[in-house]
């Protein structure tokens, strides 16, 4: 992990449009207003729990790797605390507040093998009229990655719906929806992201096999930019009863 730390945010620092694209798509939905708590579980860098906490009372930043979390911008509105998701639900790992308005897990499920326990705990945390925001990636992508990548990826992804399904479990109120942003890389910087394990399923595989997976993805993209859709999906939970302030 301290490796991934090094490069995590050079990896994006291509485009501040995409983050504040996704920020975008995140705040729209969570809707966090000045008086409120919210917590990032899993939250690596701070890349969007910074713009959150432009909206929020607080951001709590939980990621289980100190040298992620040392990343944080110097805010008094980030605090961070070193906890994996399963920590933070299950109390192992105290929080800084009882309760929160708002709670975002992006990318973190696949990692978790008891979801529907952790999805319940965190469930727990929040407050009346509290919502929930999972983004995940869709079962298929589009990504220019190699066909062991792109097979690990899929054995491993859970299915959006599924985990709407977890939410509701949990007691919330549950919806679905999916938003896209298209990429354009120049291909050597695309490839040499894939060597530095951009997206944690790359960190399954040594640098000799990444090294012989970007020569895969250079035989398939020959041309001078590499594109593609980044498709995200979005699963809001949000706690029956009261409709948060617009």
């Amino acid at each position: 992990m301290p490796r991934l730390a090094a490069t995590y945010d050079e990896n994006w620092a291509y485009s501040p449009a995409f983050v504040d694209w996704l920020t975008g798509c995140i705040q729209r939905r969570l809707r966090i207003t000045a008086s409120e708590r919210a917590a990032d579980i899993g939250c690596g860098t701070g890349l969007f729990a910074r713009g959150l906490a432009q909206y929020a009372d607080v951001v709590v930043c939980a990621d289980p790797s100190a040298p992620m979390l040392a990343q944080l911008p110097r805010d008094n509105r980030l605090v961070p605390v070193v906890a994996t998701a399963e920590e933070v639900a299950s109390g192992a790992v105290p929080m800084p507040h009882a309760r929160y308005d708002a709670l975002l897990l992006k990318e973190v499920l696949h990692h978790v093998e008891q979801r529907e326990t952790v999805i319940a705990g965190l469930a727990r945390l929040l407050g009346p009229g509290g919502r929930m925001l999972v983004v995940m990636l869709p079962t298929q992508i589009s990504y220019p990655l190699f066909p062991d990548a792109l097979r690990l990826f899929a054995s491993q992804q859970p299915d959006p719906a599924d985990i709407a399904g977890l939410l509701g479990e949990a007691g919330l109120e549950t919806g679905l929806t999916y938003d896209r942003f298209h990429l354009r890389f120049p291909a050597e910087r695309y490839l040499q992201m894939v060597r530095d394990r951009y997206m944690s399923l790359l960190s399954h595989f040594s640098d000799e096999e990444l090294e012989a997976g970007a020569a895969e993805i250079r035989r398939a993209h020959p041309g001078e930019y590499i594109e593609f859709d980044e498709t995200y999906a979005f699963i809001l939970g949000t706690v029956p009863g009261i409709t948060p302030a617009t």
